[in-house]
């Protein structure tokens, strides 16, 4: 037998072994926040399935990839279900977070990332709503697998990386088992109506060849407030927001070869408060803040967030459909409808209307087939990857009054994909692939709508001819990684994605009579990147530098002269290095860092890109400390340096994205303490009641977005096992 057989037939089986007894702690909360010192990472962990899209070992990756465990998302449930807080905390080169709904702003690079849920996407990239990060509970997340740079492997929206949630897996021990956890979440500076609940329910188990696992969560927040005991701004805000995550997953094997799985997740998370803002300016350090009056609520105004986020997926495995060859099929289903705030620059004085929301649906139909094949020659090991992506996506942006804002856009794209991985002598590996991308949007006729700032200064409505736009883009990757000594590890890496304009923005504001007069084309990102990895006995660390460059811009300007809207040919060039370093001081204490910078110039003007896209640098350190094996301590600390690239305007203010950073610090703490089937936790966030800007309120000067950070905000729970 060869060693590419036995190695795939020992994939197959250890898998196999793995769904049938393998007992999986599919706790809610926490326990720990867990070291990223490999040599204390499950196997588990230690593989990821998104940047190949096959099963492989990290140490394989010529790239920079992030694995957040389940222990560390556990361990920020002790202190909050922010996601995005999470992800800034693990993830170097991903913006700090946002403290709202919406992660515009949050980007990865510089640049946007594309979000999935097992490989489903979340992102709406014909009109990006910026509110993909918060697509489902992370209670229900086993793991979440981050990818750096550009990337051939995946379509559109992947121009900074991707941020892959890998849900639970089906299957524990015995036939049932129960995880309940119950949590109370408050303002430690200021009591008065801050107090919210959360309660999840996890049940598993394996019965024969069936393995399953499904999950409820329920959490209410009461008002957040800042540091001076104020209520947080309302815009995508999360005070009084509800929020509900159905999920389950049904795994059967059919035989030692082959299986199939249905999982199915519900996320719902809506702010219907009767608070209102009363706004501020940055430049002047005035912050927007809340205040409680239902009768200046708007009549129309409806809850904000998304009122529903539904996926399907239906996966079938052969591990040989023939000869050394694997098959992985994936039907997939998303659909979302996420409401926007009230504003009032939707009035239309001719039909009553003295403002609107607007609302983004899409849905999304998809079928993915990868191979994959290996085969052995003497020294060598040859993997290869190969498949289509097809994907239908039908996305608008209705107000919810039924005006249409942006038209329905459907789009079909066809992709095929080739990936090769070559391991020489067990410690040169070389990959190389690239992915063909045929992309068709149509819109149908429509009629741009009537909007005023005031009675007297309104848009003039347009019909516009429907058509169909044609996108077209080969993309590259190539790599290599040396791991002769674990001491020294090199990687080298180029990639590229192709990333299409935001369709929705242009059309909603077309002034052309027929969509063929637009020009437009996909920009190409291309991604460079060189690292290294160095292990010894109880230190780790990883640095790598990056740039990242597109010729083509995505941005949409008005050509004054024609009225047609074109892609602005405005290179972009971002780069930066990031760092990190953990190190197992004993078996009862260790301490993980990272630090990360990035930078990004318009190159033709010189000029630096603003805050929406490019962070300020950030540094976190994360310590653990087990003085008993039923007793979990943790400390965490975030840093956010200055930036300031742009001046003031005359009147003393800052405009656009162009506001200046001024760093700050943020600890948290937490700490859990377990006995017998009990656990209780408790976690404080803003440890010392810090008062600050958070990085996106200071660099976004528009309307609404100058929300100070939370405040010392304690959280705390029990948990039972069963």
């Amino acid at each position: 037998m060869s060693f590419a057989r036995g190695r795939m037939l020992a994939f197959k089986h250890g898998v196999l072994i793995e769904m049938k007894n393998k007992v999986l702690a599919l706790s809610v909360l926490a326990i720990a926040v867990s070291s990223q010192v490999k040599a204390q990472q499950d196997d588990v962990e230690r593989i990821i399935v998104t940047g190949s899209r096959i099963v492989e070992s990290i140490d394989e990756v010529p790239a920079s990839v992030t694995i957040i465990s389940k222990k560390e998302i556990e361990a920020q449930l002790e202190i909050s279900s922010d996601i995005q807080n999470l992800l800034a905390m693990h993830v170097p080169g991903l913006s700090v977070g946002t403290g709202t709904s919406s992660n515009f702003a949050q980007t990865l690079r510089g640049r946007a990332a594309l979000v999935m849920i097992d490989g489903i996407p979340q992102s709406t990239p014909l009109k990006n709503g910026a509110v993909d990060m918060k697509t489902l509970d992370p209670s229900v997340i086993e793991r979440i697998e981050i990818i750096k740079g550009a990337t051939s492997m995946y379509g559109n929206g992947a121009a900074g990386g991707i941020i892959n949630y890998i849900t639970k897996k089906s299957g524990a021990s015995g036939a049932f088992n129960l995880d309940t956890s119950i949590s109370t979440r408050f303002s430690a500076v200021k009591l008065e109506d801050s107090v919210g609940e959360k309660i999840t329910s996890t049940a598993s188990g394996t019965l024969n060849d069936f393995s399953y696992v499904a999950s409820l969560g329920f959490e209410e927040n009461g008002i957040l407030r800042d540091a001076e005991g104020d209520a947080l701004g309302t815009h995508y805000g999360l005070s009084e927001g509800k929020t509900y995550n159905y999920f389950t997953k049904v795994d059967y094997q059919i035989d030692d070869d082959k299986s199939i799985g249905f999982t199915y997740n519900y996320y719902e998370s809506q702010q219907n408060s009767d608070w209102i803002d009363i706004n501020g300016n940055i430049s002047k350090g005035e912050k927007t803040y809340a205040i409680d009056d239902p009768e200046n609520r708007p009549p129309q105004a409806e809850p904000q967030g998304p009122r529903g986020n539904h996926n399907f997926q239906l996966k079938y495995s052969d591990a040989e459909i023939f000869a050394n060859t694997q098959l992985n099929l994936d039907a997939y289903k998303q659909s979302i409808e996420t409401v926007f705030y009230y504003a009032t620059r939707f009035a239309n004085p001719d039909l009553g209307l003295a403002g609107g929301q607007s609302l983004i649906k899409s849905e999304k139909e998809g079928l993915r087939a990868t191979l994959n094949s290996q085969f052995e020659w003497d020294s060598i090991e040859g993997t290869f990857i190969y498949g289509v992506d097809v994907l239908e996506d039908t996305t608008s942006q209705p107000l919810v009054d039924g005006r249409f804002w942006a038209p329905e856009m459907d789009m079909t794209n066809v992709a095929g994909f080739f990936q090769s991985k070559w391991v020489i002598n067990d410690d040169l590996i070389i990959k190389a692939g690239l992915r063909k991308e045929n992309i068709d949007i149509t819109v149908d006729d429509y009629n741009t709508i009537k909007i005023c700032k005031s009675s007297t200064q309104c848009s003039v409505p347009i019909a516009v001819k429907g058509d169909t736009i044609k996108f077209d883009a080969t993309t590259y990757n190539f790599g290599m990684r040396y791991n002769a000594a674990q001491e020294f590890s090199p990687y080298i890496s180029y990639s590229e994605g192709a990333d299409i304009p935001d369709l929705g923005s242009l059309l909603r504001k077309a002034t052309v009579s027929d969509i063929s007069s637009i020009q437009t084309q996909a920009a190409i990102v291309k991604n460079y990147e060189i690292g290294f990895v160095s292990e010894f006995d109880q230190l780790r660390f990883e640095v790598t530098t990056y740039k990242s460059t597109s010729d083509l811009g995505s941005k949409n300007v008005l050509d004054e002269k024609t009225g047609i809207y074109l892609i602005k040919r405005a290179p972009q060039k971002t780069w930066g290095y990031e760092g990190i370093v953990s190190y197992r001081i004993s078996s009862e204490l260790n301490v993980n860092a990272t630090y990360s910078y990035v930078e990004g110039k318009h190159t033709e003007t010189d000029e630096y890109i603003g805050g929406r896209q490019i962070s300020a640098p950030k540094g976190t350190v994360v310590t653990n400390w087990y003085p008993t094996d039923a007793l979990k301590l943790s400390l965490t600390y975030l840093h956010v340096g200055d930036r300031n690239r742009f001046e003031r305007n005359d009147e003393g203010n800052y405009t656009g994205d162009q506001g200046e950073i001024k760093g700050y610090n943020i600890f948290n703490a937490s700490s859990s303490y377990d006995f017998g089937n009990w656990s209780v936790f408790a976690g404080i966030e803003n440890l010392f009641n810090q008062d600050y800007f958070p990085a996106r309120s200071q660099a976004l000067t528009y309307k609404g977005f100058n929300v100070k950070g939370l405040g010392t905000t304690v959280n705390m729970g029990v948990k039972f096992s069963l």
